[in-house]
């Protein structure tokens, strides 16, 4: 899904997931779920994702605010030493449901990370579907072929 949004609505022409910094040993364990490198912009987008269907949760509320602050200290770290030729980056947060309270309080005190959770999660979606609604060719993303065949199929 964040693949077929960077791809398709800003415009990536690089999608990489599951990037693991080079290197091995334990840097190599920090693993980055999805970069997205728009050329004509100058722009990565790295993005931690998180699929957590009952709510982003890591033992508790504030386990939950410092895993996501360091995973995006190591996202800043990667651009720093491995993005450097990118003029800008984005660093975002994809969760399709978080918990409103303690975490998403914290979480938006980190002005450097764009979250993209709850119902701004859902409007990113349905801006996919309005363009697989719009579009039959195929973008090579599955994801967003899979909207298009949902988006087109017929009674």
């Amino acid at each position: 899904m964040v693949g077929a949004y960077l791809q398709l609505i800003e415009e990536c022409v690089f999608i990489d997931y599951n990037i693991r910094p080079p290197g091995g040993g334990l840097h190599g364990l920090n693993e980055l779920d999805v970069i997205g490198l728009n050329f004509n912009s100058n722009t990565a987008f790295i993005c931690e994702v998180t699929t957590h269907i009952r709510g982003l949760l890591y033992q508790n509320n504030k386990e939950t605010v410092a895993r996501i602050k360091r995973k995006h200290q190591k996202q800043k770290e990667y651009a720093k030493k491995h993005l450097e030729n990118f003029q800008n980056h984005v660093f975002m947060l994809w969760s399709p449901v978080v918990p409103v309270g303690y975490i998403t309080e914290h979480l938006n005190e980190v002005n450097s990370l764009e979250l993209i959770i709850n119902g701004e999660y859902k409007r990113r979606i349905e801006e996919l579907k309005v363009l697989a609604r719009k579009t039959t060719h195929d973008a090579r993303n599955p994801f967003f072929r899979i909207l298009q065949i949902m988006e087109h199929m017929r009674d």
